[in-house]
């Protein structure tokens, strides 16, 4: 930090006169400083000038390199944009053979239809109520809207109904969203599985360590990384276009935590297990895409099987594999073979919170499927958005 200081003063000197905004850049640097102290994040005696010049040949993760996520991002964004909102009849389809595949198409082909709803007549005193207040006003609400328009109660009541429902995702929307997601999540765990396959670290959890820090950045982890990570933040960027849902803010802040993870797990070069860690959670995810799928296109046996796979997956996953293979990893052969700092102490607690998280959704999800086992087939009114990202799984049955 002195160094650095020392370095704008000399950069910046004007014959004694202080520039406007010096000062900003020196808090800057010693924010950054700070923020990027070497013995919080790295191991003993290691700093961050050891990975400054590697040898020729050699490359090591660094911040900079997260950066290619953002316009990747971008990419990922606008081709989610073109796979869910492209629409073509059967007979444009048989001169566009490679649009077959995007999820507007398939709609069409499964007789998924965007449901005409019946939208509120237009009253600028109820939309305010509906949009600042409440969406659903209580019996002594309603009574005064009555009186204040002149309505009947039982009006007022239809007109909410109605507002409600123009704001909800249509059958054909959520189609659409869950196969764009279906396709991702099997492209990246596919690629993800293939990748680890052939390295040494899926074999043999203890390479995670050997040399930790000084590991090798090869092209596959990179890519695998940085796509997974472009990925959530154009999730993010969605978030902001897609309708509005009750968990916008839950999953915000899954996305933020998860963008955070995989980023500081990709500077401190914690990538090998990070690409474990990553693997497991993608291998569920497709599953429960699949069955809302089936769900939406009313096969309904397929959702059923799909979902119990789902929960098979899931549970195996994050209730044996992640805990005995990789929190093993992270906790024991670390230990063993690298020692504890204070972010080894940060990163395995948030993998511990990670599992209790696993914990609740597995007994959620093993609930779901053992009332559908006894009641009948399983319909959803509200799906979660994603395997693990949802704080909460509200699904109802049919008897």
């Amino acid at each position: 930090m002195f160094s650095t200081t020392k370095y704008y003063h000399r950069l910046f000197d004007c014959g004694g006169t202080s520039l406007p905004f010096l000062d900003t850049i020196l808090n800057m640097a010693a924010l950054s400083a700070w923020f990027w102290n070497e013995k919080f994040w790295l191991p003993h005696n290691v700093t961050w000038a050891d990975f400054a010049d590697p040898a020729p040949g050699v490359e090591y993760p660094k911040a900079g390199h997260l950066l290619t996520a953002l316009p990747l991002a971008l990419g990922i964004f606008a081709v989610r944009i073109l796979f869910e909102r492209l629409r073509h009849s059967y007979s444009e389809l048989q001169h566009l053979p490679y649009l077959r595949f995007i999820a507007g198409p398939c709609a069409y082909i499964l007789h998924i239809h965007a449901e005409v709803s019946r939208k509120a007549q237009q009253n600028p005193v109820l939309e305010k109520v509906f949009t600042c207040v409440t969406k659903c006003p209580d019996s002594r609400q309603l009574n005064g809207l009555a009186k204040q328009l002149d309505w009947e109660v039982r009006k007022l009541q239809r007109w909410f109904r109605h507002r409600r429902n123009q704001d909800k995702p249509t059958t054909r929307t959520k189609f659409c969203e869950s196969m764009w997601r279906f396709t991702f999540y099997l492209c990246i765990f596919t690629y993800g599985f293939c990748f680890l396959w052939q390295s040494p670290w899926m074999w043999d959890t203890r390479q995670c360590w050997y040399n930790y820090p000084y590991q090798v950045l090869t092209p596959g982890l990179y890519h695998y990384y940085v796509t997974e990570l472009a990925f959530y933040w154009s999730l993010m960027f969605s978030q902001f276009t897609d309708i509005k849902r009750k968990d916008f803010l839950i999953m915000f802040v899954h996305h933020l935590a998860t963008v955070s993870l995989i980023s500081f797990s990709y500077v401190i070069n914690m990538a090998r297990v990070g690409t474990l860690i990553l693997c497991v959670h993608d291998a569920s995810d497709f599953l429960l895409e699949a069955a809302k799928l089936a769900n939406y296109a009313k096969y309904q046996r397929l959702c059923d099987f799909l979902f119990v796979m789902f929960g098979a997956a899931f549970i195996g996953t994050r209730l044996i594999i992640y805990p005995f293979w990789i929190l093993n990893s992270t906790m024991f052969e670390s230990w063993e073979l690298v020692g504890p700092y204070p972010s080894w102490w940060l990163f395995n607690s948030l993998l511990l919170v990670l599992q209790v998280l696993h914990i609740i959704w597995s007994y959620l999800i093993a609930r779901i499927a053992f009332k559908a086992l006894m009641r009948g087939k399983v319909r959803n009114t509200y799906w979660p958005t994603e395997g693990d990202i949802s704080a909460t799984i509200a699904v109802v049955f049919n008897l």
